[in-house]
């Protein structure tokens, strides 16, 4: 009899055995999912082998000792162990990543800053009031007069990439001509004003709208334009000057308006933000 239960009670065991031996081999399993899908991400990443490859090497190696554990019966949880730190190693490589784009993107605005004061140094011609005829002249033909409104220029979509707000180096030229006449007319202001078309959310597009405005604001800003001169408004789907049923349509609701005071500085026709 007393044989019989210790049959029993060792069968028991060996079912409570298995089945935690089961528990725990599924977590393996998930922890090495993970820690795969992570360690791909980073090593197929050129900017994160680039900027952290001691990580990356840290976390292929944790990697493949949580393989090689989780291959072998009663290691317990080392396998989920070494999977976590492999984990670890790929965020952090990839943090290193974002990192170093980040700091390429602020090198590279620096640049295209420095190149426009650059630019802006060099146009100045030798006689002031001839820069302002000539100048004026420009920033007439790019124009169009709105009796509600007065002077507004347009800067069309083809100068920021989709869903951007960062403005490209095609504006450079736009841009400039419209610093040099402010500085040649101390008392105009400018309102900038965003606008998009209709595609996708609408919140996004009211936040994009502004973003673009405050962009050509910002550009304004450094290169001497006082701030005080310069508003800002994003009006996202709203006022569209083509019908958003085709491509072209579009194009041209997605756009920012710079409009000008007159000569006193007074601005007028400000639209409502629905």
């Amino acid at each position: 009899m007393n044989g019989g239960l210790m049959r029993r009670s060792g069968g028991l065991l060996f079912s409570v055995l298995l089945v935690a031996g089961c528990a725990n081999q599924k977590a393996n399993d998930e922890a090495l999912l993970h820690a795969n899908a992570s360690y791909a991400a980073v090593r197929d990443d050129s900017n994160v082998l680039r900027s952290a490859p001691k990580d990356v090497v840290r976390a292929g190696e944790s990697l493949a000792r949580a393989e090689r554990l989780a291959g072998y019966w009663g290691t317990g949880s080392d396998p989920q162990h070494y999977a976590y730190l492999s984990q670890r190693y790929s965020e952090i490589a990839q943090e290193h990543g974002h990192q170093m784009l980040n700091q390429q993107r602020l090198t590279k605005l620096q640049l295209d800053l420095q190149r426009l004061q650059l630019a802006l140094r060099d146009s100045k011609l030798e006689s002031v009031q001839q820069q302002g005829k000539w100048l004026e002249e420009q920033i007439l033909a790019l124009t169009s007069v709105d009796t509600d409104r007065g002077l507004v220029m347009t800067l069309g979509d083809v100068l920021f990439d989709t869903g951007e707000a960062q403005l490209k180096p095609q504006a450079n030229r736009t841009i400039l001509k419209l610093v040099q006449f402010l500085q040649l007319n101390p008392k105009r202001v400018v309102r900038i004003e965003g606008y998009t078309d209709n595609t996708g959310d609408r919140a996004f597009n009211l936040k994009l709208s502004r973003e673009r405005a405050q962009s050509v604001a910002d550009t304004l800003v450094d290169l001497g334009v006082e701030e005080r001169r310069v508003q800002v408004q994003g009006y996202g789907d709203q006022y569209p000057v083509e019908a958003n049923a085709s491509e072209r349509g579009r194009a041209q609701n997605r756009r920012v308006e710079i409009v000008f005071s007159d000569r006193a500085g007074v601005l007028t026709g400000q639209r409502e933000a629905q």
